[in-house]
């Protein structure tokens, strides 16, 4: 699997990923403390798309989605954006680069229960068509995205690759993250616009969040990747 992501040796280029990181604390969507995830796990931090909810805080999530995509490879025709959490993601991503890099991408999204009436389907906005790039925010069990990944190939469409909000780095069912051996299954490259290795270097670099580095590092060593 050819899998993008940016180490803390290129977050010194990449400022993105430190910004990104510092906007969802301010807002409260990374918070510290201790959560329990989907998995059973015990985590030092949880993170929440949806409390990007304001016109503004939105606005710059798309853009750190289009900074991320403007500085990988990835070759792609338009965004898909699966429901829920995907499909304003992928909205503010297409805006964002068309409004700052003169990209001007076409995007869909599907609903969850086919519509019987009007232009019907499962699938609104442009035809799946070509390369189609998946924005979603995490993946935990990555159901979404591989219902995704099937609608887009059922079309007769390819899939260009996923680019997450946030890579938790986390060991999946082996010795690999969740997120590359979904990578590998689904044969499709993931981006992030940040992992938890640049968030456990915030930490670290930042006196205000130091109290959380010690809980953040055990985390990782004892579930990272």
């Amino acid at each position: 699997m050819t899998r993008i992501r940016y180490d803390t040796d290129m977050n010194q280029d990449q400022g993105y990923q430190r910004a990104f990181l510092e906007l969802a604390i301010d807002l409260g969507a990374l918070k510290f403390g201790n959560f329990t995830l989907k998995s059973g796990r015990e985590s030092p931090y949880f993170f929440n798309a949806g409390v990007f909810n304001t016109g503004s805080a939105i606005a710059r999530l798309g853009r750190f989605y289009a900074e991320v995509i403007a500085a990988t490879d990835l070759k792609f025709d338009m965004l898909f954006g699966p429901a829920y959490k995907g499909i304003p993601l992928a909205a503010v991503t297409a805006a964002a680069l068309a409004d700052h890099h003169d990209m001007d991408i076409r995007l869909a999204y599907n609903r969850k229960e086919v519509k019987q009436h009007g232009e019907g389907g499962s699938i609104v906005g442009g035809p799946l068509a070509g390369r189609v790039l998946i924005v979603d925010d995490v993946i935990t069990a990555g159901t979404a995205v591989r219902q995704a990944v099937a609608l887009i190939r059922e079309a007769g469409a390819g899939v260009a690759g996923v680019v997450l909000a946030l890579d938790r780095e986390e060991r999946g069912t082996g010795s690999r993250s969740a997120v590359q051996e979904l990578g590998s299954e689904l044969g499709v490259p993931v981006a992030s616009i940040a992992s938890l290795g640049d968030l456990v270097a915030l930490v670290a670099s930042d006196a205000a969040l130091g109290q959380h580095l010690q809980a953040m590092r055990a985390y990782r060593r004892h579930y990272g990747v």
